[in-house]
């Protein structure tokens, strides 16, 4: 091989190097899409761990529970409360089952702000299960550590077109919501309701990646994707 055609193989292997690392950085810390709200203005909200905005309850004790293609999830408002990145927040648990068996607990924190009732999300604490072992810790977050900051999981004022991110843990959880619809209704298992709220989530660790969820006004989550609720209200 003469020279030339050694400086051309050398010049083509550096770009095919150079192209590929550029698509394995891009997969693990994707572009940050500038449509979706990341700063929410906490610092002039008095946050406290207790209380209701209208679409999520924050009062030890509410419990909902939404069942579906044999699973079951089960979130709980306990009598708890957790300091997080400086901030008292509220411990919500979710427990959920597959044709049931348990494979999921999480802890999850938020606050919520007196002024605007926007609620905002501190992270989790998961342990995942497999025959009644727990596996692993995938998907946990905190904000102030590893670069975690709080997200939005429920504007105090939702209006259609509102998009911002509900998990801002780079690499980890990268959450992010679009509200498509403030004036919804469903029917399920737990009754009908009306004036609902319609959000579409993703994140943007998989951009292909969609779901729905539907809120109601004075209960919260009534469904997640395939999963209709069946139970709500206070518990002893």
């Amino acid at each position: 091989m003469n020279q030339l055609n050694r400086a051309l193989v050398t010049a083509v292997m550096v770009v095919a190097i150079f192209a590929a690392g550029c698509t394995v950085i891009g997969r693990l810390n994707p572009p940050n899409d500038s449509s979706f709200q990341r700063e929410f203005g906490m610092s002039e909200c008095k946050l406290v761990p207790t209380g209701r905005s209208p679409y999520f309850i924050l009062e030890p004790g509410f419990q909902t529970v939404l069942e579906g293609g044999g699973t079951k999830l089960v979130i709980t408002v306990l009598n708890e409360t957790k300091m997080v990145d400086k901030v008292n927040t509220r411990v919500v648990e979710e427990r959920e089952w597959s044709k049931g068996e348990l494979i999921e607990v999480s802890r999850n924190f938020f606050a919520l702000c007196e002024k605007t009732q926007d609620v905002f999300y501190f992270g989790e604490e998961v342990d995942n299960y497999q025959n009644g072992q727990v596996v692993n810790h995938s998907s946990s977050w905190l904000a102030g550590e590893n670069g975690a900051k709080a997200g939005l999981i429920m504007p105090g004022q939702p209006k259609v077109g509102m998009k911002y991110y509900q998990e801002v843990a780079p690499g980890t959880a990268m959450d992010r919501a679009e509200i498509v619809n403030v004036n919804d209704t469903l029917k399920t298992p737990a009754g009908s309701f009306s004036n609902c709220l319609r959000i579409k989530e993703g994140t943007a660790l998989d951009p292909q990646e969609r779901e729905f969820k539907v809120y109601s006004p004075g209960i919260g989550l009534v469904q997640d994707a395939n999963l209709l609720l069946t139970q709500y209200g206070f518990i002893p």
